[in-house]
């Protein structure tokens, strides 16, 4: 089969999974959510969802890389299965039983002794989503996008149903007596929370069999050694991983004064950084097919060509999204509330981060092949450190503008410095002339329709459409060959 057709066609699949969910969030929740709440109420959901990304790669410490990497040849693969999921039971019940014993003390010290219970329904939610990426992983090892798919929609749609009917139903029949038994005003916020737990909840329930599966093999101690020595390294670049991409989130409370609203200029952050949800998404489905079709597919002669020809597809789709999404930003920007609206600057910057990160990504398969995770690790935490320096340097000053350049930084300096590691240890003939001119074309498009919307506005409805078809033209072209390439491989 054509692999370029087979990963791009399983990204697909996995985008009803992926992407599907998250745009549902994104078409219903995200604008509900900047309407219902005030900013400073949104400012604490994007808070407290900042600490689930700390604490889901935490309570996965890399197993999940770990599983793919032995799990891809047919030998044990059941009993890796079983140890792995095994290892995630014991520590993903182990937090949830810890954290609801100290909930108390630790909604005192990150500044929710009023709530405690929030703290408590994180840890389930977190301890759930921690255990079912194994289930998860299997499901994509084994090729099947569709009930993982599935799964994720229900998941999400009844997370959705529960909002709006805690958010916007009761508050509008609380004379109801059924509604009085059900819904509390003072909950508020939490109510986000109680539908999310719901909703990992069902997510549970129906991964019963391929969890109950698990149970035809014993869990074997000396499996789970050679994996979390292989894994380990990926715990450390998953943390440094999530100070880039969660910590400003955190530190935006602390470090803007108190008089420019911490927590008002924490929910408008919160609500323009989910306006770049399209390249999010890409990236995030991309990934979800890219890491076990990457594995399978290192024993074969053309493995490095075909790494260099992938790197150069998703580029180019990545930098159509990004040309999407700014150039109709005016539209875009409708789907999040009035109040939210005027952080919109930070939208291509982000954008452009995210699709740095992902081309890290791309180049990260290096040293997963060559098991050097652990110089993996030192370039997250390499970028983990510009994070932080660039966020306490500059958001007292610039506010979440600092934040949203950081992530561009800091995955920028990754991404070359990776780039300049494989060389040595894993060398793939990347065309970086033919990336770099996508780029410079993207930039160009972006600051062409920059220009002419500030000066000539009235030519916006004919020459944005020239515009993205321009690009789509462009990168077609360049990319004839390998289409023709792997086309006639096919054959």
């Amino acid at each position: 089969m054509n692999p370029i057709r087979q990963l791009f066609g399983q990204t697909a699949v996995y985008g009803f999974g992926v992407v599907l969910p998250r745009l549902l969030n994104y078409l219903l929740l995200t604008p509900f959510y900047t309407r219902v709440f005030e900013r400073a109420e949104y400012g604490v959901i994007t808070e407290l969802y900042a600490y689930v990304v700390f604490l889901i790669v935490i309570l996965t410490y890399g197993m999940e890389t770990g599983y793919f990497r032995y799990a891809s040849s047919r030998n044990k693969r059941e009993s890796i299965y079983t140890t792995v999921l095994g290892s995630l039971f014991i520590t993903s019940l182990a937090f949830i039983v810890l954290i609801i014993l100290f909930s108390v003390p630790i909604a005192e010290i990150i500044g929710y002794s009023s709530h405690p219970e929030y703290i408590r329904w994180l840890a389930v939610i977190v301890g759930i989503d921690a255990f079912t990426s194994i289930p998860f992983a299997r499901l994509r090892l084994h090729n099947r996008p569709l009930k993982y798919s599935i799964i994720r929609i229900l998941e999400v749609s009844l997370n959705i149903l529960l909002n709006l009917f805690f958010l916007f139903y009761c508050p509008r029949h609380e004379q109801d007596i059924f509604i009085q038994k059900v819904y509390n005003a003072d909950i508020g916020v939490g109510y986000v929370l109680i539908s999310n737990l719901a909703a990992s909840g069902l997510k549970l329930l129906l991964l019963y069999r391929d969890i109950i599966i698990a149970l035809k093999e014993r869990f074997d101690f000396r499996i789970l050694k050679v994996i979390l020595k292989y894994s380990y390294p990926l715990l450390i670049a998953g943390l440094a991983g999530t100070i880039n991409e969660a910590l400003d989130r955190v530190l935006l409370k602390h470090l803007i004064p108190i008089e420019n609203g911490p927590m008002e200029q924490l929910g408008i952050y919160g609500a323009n950084y989910k306006l770049a949800v399209l390249m999010t998404l890409f990236v995030q489905m991309f990934k979800y097919a890219a890491e076990p079709f990457f594995f399978s597919k290192s024993g074969e002669k053309t493995a490095k060509k075909l790494y260099a020809d992938i790197l150069s597809l998703f580029v180019a789709a990545g930098l159509f999204i990004f040309l999407l999404v700014t150039i109709y930003i005016d539209y875009f920007i409708l789907f999040i509330g009035s109040d939210f609206r005027e952080g919109v600057s930070i939208v291509p910057v982000v954008l452009m981060a995210n699709l740095i990160m992902g081309i890290f990504f791309n180049l990260s398969i290096w040293y997963k092949l060559t098991n050097k995770t652990l110089i993996g690790a030192w370039l997250v935490i390499i970028g983990a450190s510009l994070t932080v320096g660039i966020n306490v340097l500059f958001i007292p000053r610039y506010g979440y503008v600092a934040s949203a350049w950081a992530h561009l930084v800091c995955y920028s300096v990754m991404t070359v410095l990776s780039y300049l590691w494989s060389r040595k240890h894993y060398k793939i003939d990347y065309a970086t002339g033919k990336i770099g001119t996508y780029i410079l074309i993207a930039l160009v498009l972006f600051g062409l329709d920059r220009i002419l919307t500030v000066y000539v506005p009235e030519t916006g409805l004919y020459v944005k459409p020239v515009l993205i078809i321009s690009a789509l033209v462009v990168y077609y072209l360049f990319e004839k060959r390998t289409f023709a390439f792997y086309s006639k491989k096919q054959d």
